[in-house]
């Protein structure tokens, strides 16, 4: 069977022709639908990939079950949870995904929001918008303080190096234990998570979603964690249970949170998240493109892995 290329990455034209060249006698569709904020417009219309064995992009699920001649899909988002679902690529259907694209991004994003909190500038400026001029007293420093990373892949590992660059002790929790790699002191098992929670200064949840993951910060757990402790989210809102945290941070245990993702999403007006003070809330915008950078390193996982694939090498990223 020859191949079929539908590619919906946001390209260039000389992003275009690389991916030609790299690809030479292959029928290639190119389909960078854009909307306002550059992000890429999910496609609706099956028959548009009809004969397709490859798509580049992060098509619609039921798009892409509709499609049987599909042996592989390269998303362009670093969480696949979707795709993984029973029935949502055809049997036998590759996939890999963009992790590592958007660290960067999300690893600064956080880092922000953690100095903020430490140095109460939230609480600041709302004092600035009530025209209150008034000291809130002590601030926090990552000098000494141990950050555990709770999942730590690429942004975990991303955020770590930042806090160590100001004197944290950087401890990471992955399924599977390794050598530490960059960024990392230590690395334990996530199943030493109820060990680690109340030694934690910054605990940062950088996990995908999966069964195992569903509410791994629920009431229980935010007990564990020491009172003054911050807790970060940059990886999925399902993670923490949102009622706990919300009751957690109203009786003022934890010195605050930030939270760049949410359950659900969007976070509904009458949450009472919405209403704490030492609670930063970003809506999912850590990651995306909103990073000079992050869409370029899009692409080139995509068109290594192109290569890789038509050679018959392994994929980078392989999720399933």
């Amino acid at each position: 069977m020859s191949e079929l290329i539908f590619n919906a990455l946001p390209l260039t034209e000389a992003e275009r022709a690389q991916f030609k060249a790299a690809a030479p006698g292959v029928e290639q569709r190119f389909l960078p639908l854009m909307d306002n904020s550059g992000l890429t417009v999910p496609l609706s219309d099956p028959t548009l990939v009809a004969g397709t064995t490859v798509v580049l992009g992060s098509l619609p699920a039921d798009v892409l079950s509709a499609s049987p001649t599909l042996k592989w899909l390269q998303t362009w988002s670093a969480g696949v949870d979707v795709y993984l679902k029973p029935g949502s690529l055809p049997d036998g259907a590759m996939l890999t995904s963009a992790v590592g694209a958007y660290g960067p991004s999300v690893a600064e994003h956080l880092f922000a929001c953690l100095l903020a909190l430490m140095k109460r500038l939230p609480q600041y400026r709302d004092q600035q918008r009530g025209h209150c001029w008034a000291d809130l007293g002590t601030v926090k420093t990552l000098a000494g303080a141990t950050v555990l990373a709770v999942g730590a892949g690429d942004i975990g590992q991303r955020f770590s190096a930042l806090c160590q660059t100001m004197g944290a002790h950087t401890v990471g929790l992955k399924r599977t234990v390794c050598p530490p790699p960059a960024g990392l002191d230590e690395v334990h098992s996530l199943d030493e998570l109820d060990q680690w929670l109340p030694k934690a200064d910054v605990v940062v949840l950088a996990l995908p979603q999966t069964p195992a993951t569903i509410h791994i910060m629920d009431q229980r757990r935010l007990d564990l964690m020491k009172d003054d402790a911050i807790l970060l989210n940059g990886g999925r809102g399902s993670a923490i249970d949102p009622q706990a945290l919300a009751e957690t941070l109203r009786v003022g245990r934890l010195w605050g949170a930030a939270l760049d993702v949410t359950e659900p999403e969007p976070l509904p007006a009458d949450s009472p998240l919405w209403d704490i003070d030492n609670l930063i809330l970003t809506p999912h915008v850590a990651g995306g493109l909103h990073l000079e950078g992050t869409r370029e390193r899009i692409v080139a996982i995509a068109l290594e892995n192109l290569k890789h694939y038509l050679a018959g090498e392994p994929l980078k990223n392989r999720m399933k």
